[in-house]
């Protein structure tokens, strides 16, 4: 037994023990190992061992105990759950032997959730879920999850897109509620036989869009004048249907824009008003916001006007006819050779213009993906970019120039779309940058001038490195503003999106707005906030669409690698700290090269752009041979590539070159 002053010892080491330990709130994050990191609300992360994660999830909000571990640093222990972060969620139907879990689709977390028989309705193994937490394991390390709805098979054609958007919430339908009202405007309306609104039906106006469009959202018709054009642009008109009044006018907005996938689309609008009401159908009477600009035979954008109106179009054109007709292979379509020709001149002249004057983005081999009947790549094609697709996209970059100016000029909240150019945060960096790679530049990058002259400059340099694509981590990226600003990317003073309002919110609230222009009523519906918040949701249906582009890719590579298990010719796309992106030279497709698995350490040397270790070294062009191994484990369906020995080594003269730009830069 022990003695009293063996038991005064160990309650003052007990005491001293409970002393050390700090108790806090904390929420936990997730890694691909077992262990995780609790976040405390003052900055700090402390590790949390693999035992202790099990009594939680990934982004739950915890009550735990900070004690030293064996190297002095703080061990987390979770004690109670706050709040859990895990309510409903998508995952896979996965067995061992006659037990059945849940894979939740959650990032950061690697465990399965345990189905009950009766919690399973009907789920079998391999099947995609919609599930809800039964059960937490903050009591025992336990948890259980039942299940809501099955999405569907893994053999079902198109899973791929169907199972993200269930993860995400996409919709494709209207509430019945709003279709109903929707409905009843409709029956109601028939903006059409407005007497306000300019009647343009006697133009001999034509869509241009791919075969299958049938939300067609701009009509073109183009006439020669004795200093150059007259170009029409109509843009189909669904506020004539949902005004800036209307309650529906909410649920647009929080939809934001259509979103399209491989094979699929969500779209903003309903059939009804997309496809039928609104969309500028052949030979159909309908109301537009049209757009009469003048442009001078060098391609400047003169006077402009636009109208509440209403057209009737000529034509249904599809982007392959019209390039065939322009380029003299086809002379199916020479009943429409008035406006065509036009709109052709008139095309040219904007694009010469832009390049001479402004910034337009340089054109890279393009591909098309051709589906099979299970929605997966059956091949991928080269493509190039049609003549009568840069057609269109001239004049509705014209068209979209008009409205921010005619906004701006009455003084209107927006919307603009607003590129900053260089980050403020990395002003220093690009001082730097222009010393090393361009020191007797004399140039204002703030100024919109300045700015295009200097992209001109890294874009036409010889220099052996991408001095092009290395400025770009320096830039910021475009933005919705309530105010006017330059888009320093399309070195214009002024810019907005108005022409797709069947598709996306921003162009049917520019819409709303030069429609109160047009009115002499105030046009202010923007708010910063509204932008910013259509700003996050437009960046985040772009991730998703390319969360199932990539799962489609990587089914696809997974496929190729059976018969051809490469290694494949690639370039490499785009560099990151641990590693870069690679572009496949034959297809297009990219995937990610981890090099901290590449069996010796490389560094990051961001004057060069350049990956190296002792060995190889790597930067955007550089040319690698790849083979598939398997997915990357932080991003969903990232197909991850090895490369083979023989990429990215160095030579002598690349060495020499290396160890001079780093020289320069110290």
């Amino acid at each position: 037994m022990l003695d009293r002053d063996a038991l005064a010892q160990l309650r003052g080491l007990k005491t001293q023990i409970e002393s050390e330990k700090e108790r806090t709130e904390a929420v936990l994050r997730g890694t691909p190992a077992r262990y995780g990191f609790a976040r405390t609300d003052d900055g700090r992360e402390v590790f949390v061992p693999p035992d202790e994660m099990l009594k939680a999830f990934p982004g739950d909000r915890v009550r735990v105990c900070l004690r030293p571990g064996k190297d002095k640093r703080p061990i987390a222990e979770v004690e109670g759950l706050v709040e859990s972060s895990v309510s409903e969620f998508t995952g896979r139907c996965v067995s061992k032997g006659k037990a059945m879990f849940v894979e939740p689709d959650i990032p950061g977390m690697n465990r399965w959730l345990f189905l009950p028989p009766q919690a399973r309705n009907g789920a079998k193994s391999g099947d995609y879920l919609r599930c809800a937490l039964l059960r937490h394991p903050i009591r025992d390390g336990k948890p259980q999850a039942k299940v809501l709805a099955t999405i569907g098979a893994a053999t079902d054609p198109g899973i791929e897109n169907i199972y993200t958007m269930a993860k995400y919430g996409l919709k494709s339908d209207w509430s019945d509620a709003d279709k109903q009202q929707l409905e009843d405007v409709i029956a109601t309306l028939t903006p059409e036989n407005d007497p306000s609104r300019e009647d343009f039906s006697d133009l001999a106006f034509v869509t241009i869009d791919a075969a299958r469009t049938q939300d067609i959202d701009d009509a073109l018709y183009a006439e020669v004048t004795s200093d150059g054009w007259l170009l029409y642009v109509a843009i189909a008109d669904p506020t004539a249907y949902i005004g800036a009044d209307s309650p529906l006018r909410a649920t647009v907005a929080a939809r934001a824009s259509s979103a399209y996938f491989h094979g699929a689309v969500v779209p903003m609008l309903p059939e009804s008003i997309s496809q039928q009401r609104c969309a500028l159908t052949e030979d159909e009477l309908r109301p537009a916001l049209v757009c009469r600009v003048a442009i001078a035979e060098d391609g400047s954008v003169g006077e402009f006007k636009f109208f509440e109106a209403k057209i009737r179009s000529r034509a249904k054109l599809s982007y392959f006819a019209v390039d065939r007709y322009l380029s003299g292979q086809d002379e199916s379509l020479i009943c429409h050779a008035t406006p065509l020709e036009a709109l052709y001149q008139v095309s040219r002249a904007l694009r010469s213009r832009r390049e001479a004057d402004e910034l337009v983005m340089e054109d890279r081999q393009e591909f098309r993906w051709i589906l099979n009947e299970q929605g997966h790549i059956d091949h991928i094609e080269p493509c190039e970019k049609l003549s009568s697709q840069r057609l269109v996209e001239e004049c509705m970059v014209a068209t979209n120039r008009c409205a921010a100016t005619l906004l701006a000029e009455a003084g209107a909240s927006g919307p603009f779309v607003v590129h900053d150019g260089f980050r403020r945060d990395r002003l220093k960096d690009r001082q730097k940058f222009m010393e090393l790679y361009l020191p007797d530049a004399d140039l204002d990058p703030d100024s919109l001038e300045g700015y295009r002259d200097l992209l001109r400059q890294l874009a036409a340099s010889e220099h052996e490195l991408p001095l092009r694509t290395m400025v770009n981590r320096l830039l910021t990226r475009a933005r919705l503003s309530k105010n006017p600003g330059a888009h320093m990317g399309m070195s214009l003073p002024l810019y907005t999106n108005c022409t797709s309002p069947l598709r996306k919110y921003l162009d049917f609230l520019v819409h709303l707005q030069i429609k109160a222009t047009l009115r002499g009523e105030s046009a202010a519906l923007c708010e910063q906030p509204e932008l910013d918040k259509l700003n996050q949701k437009l960046q985040k249906l772009r991730q998703i669409s390319n969360e199932a582009e990539r799962w489609l890719t990587l089914e696809y590579l997974q496929r190729r690698a059976e018969s051809n298990p490469g290694p494949w010719a690639a370039q490499v796309s785009h560099m990151g700290n641990t590693g870069f992106y690679v572009r496949l030279d034959d297809s297009g497709l990219e995937g990610y090269v981890d090099l901290r698995k590449a069996g010796e350490k490389f560094s990051f040397d961001k004057w060069t752009a350049t990956q190296k270790s002792k060995t190889r070294a790597f930067r955007v062009n550089t040319p690698v041979n790849v083979t598939l191994i398997g997915a990357d484990e932080e991003t969903p369906h990232l197909a991850l590539f090895k490369l083979d020995a023989g990429s990215g080594r160095k030579s002598q003269e690349t060495d020499d070159t290396a160890q001079a730009n780093e020289h320069g830069a110290a």
